[in-house]
């Protein structure tokens, strides 16, 4: 019975989600999803990166379409890199991190944001600038939390 129950523990301990403190939001292992920063950017539009083309900034894995947007990256990726490290734009207005789908990026400004998802994208769209703003005040902190 005493094996049953380490064995039903060590289960549960192997399912529970790991914790993490990164500024970046990562799902496997990749920003962004994987998707292409550089791209959101000068194509309008989500690409998938690929494994040729890979750099290792602020402790997650950016991939890129190709090597003209990684060199690109490089040179300045506070640019091109997602606001709030990816998690969603309101959340982080709303003083927490929360997880976000490719889908509902935004560029404003300049600037790249998502969201967690379509409906939350538009409740944001309604005050855009005053979210950016309670936003960028609360991330210095947020940044830390756990997700």
């Amino acid at each position: 019975m005493k094996h049953l129950i380490f064995a039903i523990l060590i289960i549960v301990a192997s399912c529970t989600p790991e914790k993490t403190t990164s500024e970046i939001f990562v799902t496997d292992g990749k920003a962004i999803r994987g998707y292409d920063a550089v791209a959101f950017h000068t194509e309008q539009k989500a690409l998938l990166g690929n494994h040729a083309n890979v750099y290792e900034w602020k402790g997650a894995t950016w991939l890129f379409a190709n090597q003209q947007n990684l060199l690109t990256f490089m040179a300045n990726p506070e640019k091109y890199a997602p606001q709030y490290g990816g998690y969603c734009a309101y959340g982080t207005a709303d003083g927490h991190k929360a997880p976000t789908e490719t889908e509902t990026w935004t560029i404003l400004h300049g600037k790249l944001y998502f969201n967690y998802n379509k409906e939350v994208q538009q409740l944001w769209k309604k005050d855009q600038p005053g979210y950016i703003r309670k936003a960028d005040s609360l991330w210095p902190t947020v940044k830390d939390d756990e997700f």
